[in-house]
């Protein structure tokens, strides 16, 4: 069996993080190990993980990195360790058993994959699925869609991403210095994809997903954090970045002014100056 080293990121969110490292302790896969990567939690999250499970491995970053900024620091401390491959799994998500297995039978048997994804549904309604492993982009029309029945996929989503160690030696970890929230799992997609990596999807690894658990759906901190990301990735991937983010504006701003968001309208426009 290949080591592998499973990264949950925590922000204020200890009660999903328990329950999360609890599915995780009922994997079928054993040579294992999870840790606990907490971003700079205020909510006293270290202390209820350290009483609920003493044992557990938790890395404190001593501040909110970002998503790819506390990622990479599971990252680099597996990978300092020796881990073949390193699963990352949202803390608002919960495993099969079988998921781990899935995802490393998929990795082992094709040496030139980069990335696998899990089938992701919703943990509110298990039987209605949320994305198939990951998404496709239209770089063109500045547009990011998720993936709900099987094909080729542009990225993998970060709410379950088993990575090979030895891929990102050769393209680097997430570019946290472009990508504080969103988008930079598929920044990681892309450059994975340019480096002739292969992405692909388990169909025997389940997990069940919350959406926007830390944000919260509609919350214009969110608009703010999605829209600078995607414009910098368009910036950064598409053919002609000028009309992808003139595209991808137009329609951030219009669906904002048809729900009479006002405050979401100023996040959008906020975020597109600042990128």
């Amino acid at each position: 069996m290949e080591r592998v080293c499973i990264v949950v990121l925590n922000w204020n969110g200890w009660r999903d993080a328990l329950a999360c490292v609890a599915s995780l302790q009922r994997l079928e896969y054993t040579d294992c190990s999870v840790l606990v990567v907490d971003n700079g939690s205020t909510d006293g999250s270290v202390g209820e993980l350290r009483r609920a499970l003493p044992e557990l491995a938790i890395l404190e970053t001593g501040s909110n990195l970002g998503f790819g900024g506390g990622c990479n620091a599971g990252l680099r401390l597996a990978m300092a360790g020796g881990a073949d491959y390193v699963w990352l799994v949202n803390s608002d998500a919960m495993v099969d058993p079988g998921a781990l297995s899935a995802l490393v039978q998929m990795a082992d048997e094709n040496a030139n994959v980069g990335a696998v994804g899990s089938v992701v549904m919703e943990a509110d309604d298990p039987s209605r699925l949320q994305l198939w492993g990951g998404g496709r982009i239209n770089l063109w029309l500045g547009r990011s869609t998720h993936c709900l029945a099987v094909g080729p996929i542009d990225f993998v989503s970060g709410a379950s991403m088993l990575l090979r160690c030895r891929a990102l030696e050769q393209v680097g970890l997430f570019d946290d210095k472009s990508f504080f929230m969103y988008w930079e799992d598929t920044d990681l997609g892309f450059r994975l994809r340019k480096a002739g990596w292969h992405l692909s999807v388990a169909e025997g690894s389940r997990i069940y997903h919350k959406q926007s658990a830390s944000l919260g759906a509609g919350s214009p901190l969110l608009d703010e954090y999605a829209t600078r990301s995607c414009v910098r990735f368009l910036r950064r991937h598409a053919p002609v970045p000028s009309i992808s983010v003139m595209m991808m504006m137009i329609r951030m701003l219009v669906k904002r002014v048809l729900v009479a968001r006002p405050d979401r309208l100023r996040a959008v426009w906020k975020a597109y100056r600042s990128a």
